[in-house]
């Protein structure tokens, strides 16, 4: 009886092991089905995407030189809407664009980033929802290939091609790459290209630039970056 027992569990347990296996046989193949129509959905979206114009400015904060150039496009496009991810202190970003005689209204700063993983973190639900199709990516050659590769992937699962504009800074930059950075980021960057499908996180610290109370900043006291040019 024993032994007939014995058979019979094991006979059972293979037998769930094998619907256990055919159950995972499908589900992969579904999630396989879902992946392949997804790529192939925003790969069409882009391709699309890549002859519009551009929709958008997302400025990478780390050099004032970065603000000055969108603050001159901003003088071309004014209806474009500009997205400055931890850039420089508010009031500097403020006065650049008073200097160059260009438009505040469409610009928001962002201030919740504080790495380039974070500048994308944060940019990702604020361009989706202006309805961004393409954006102009502006950096420096300091955040290369790292910046260009990273916006790709968590751009690009969000059907948002990238047009790179690379602005040079003066002097040496404070920022190092390194392979072994531009690898951590680019293999979180793939991992967060399928979360941030589903997850949206929200910056609480986005302000626009016509909201920017000088006065304030003057009282309490700012200090711009040499290369503006500016007097703070």
């Amino acid at each position: 009886m024993k032994r007939k027992f014995t058979i019979k569990s094991l006979i059972s347990i293979k037998k769930k092991s094998n619907n256990l296996w055919q159950l995972l046989q499908k589900l992969s193949g579904g999630l396989y089905i879902f992946l392949g129509v997804w790529l192939i959905f925003t790969t069409i979206t882009l391709v699309f995407a890549s002859s519009q114009p551009i929709d958008a400015f997302l400025v990478l904060g780390g050099s004032i030189r970065r603000e000055t150039y969108v603050a001159q496009q901003a003088k071309q496009y004014p209806q474009t809407p500009i997205l400055i991810s931890h850039g420089s202190p508010d009031p500097c970003i403020r006065l650049i664009f008073q200097a160059e005689l260009a438009e505040l209204q469409n610009v928001w700063l962002e201030n919740c980033a504080n790495s380039t993983f974070e500048n994308f973190y944060y940019s990702i639900p604020i361009l989706r929802r202006w309805g961004v199709h393409k954006v102009m990516l502006i950096t420096s050659p300091s955040h290369l290939p790292r910046a260009k590769w990273m916006a790709q992937i968590l751009f690009g699962a969000h059907g948002i091609w990238v047009e790179p504009e690379i602005v040079q800074e003066l002097g040496i930059p404070g920022n190092r790459e390194s392979w072994t950075k531009t690898g951590l980021d680019v293999t979180r960057s793939l991992f967060w290209a399928i979360l941030s499908q589903i997850i949206q996180p929200q910056c609480s610290n986005v302000t626009k630039l016509t909201d920017v109370d000088m006065q304030a900043w003057e009282h309490r006291g700012f200090h711009c970056e040499h290369q503006g040019g500016l007097r703070s």
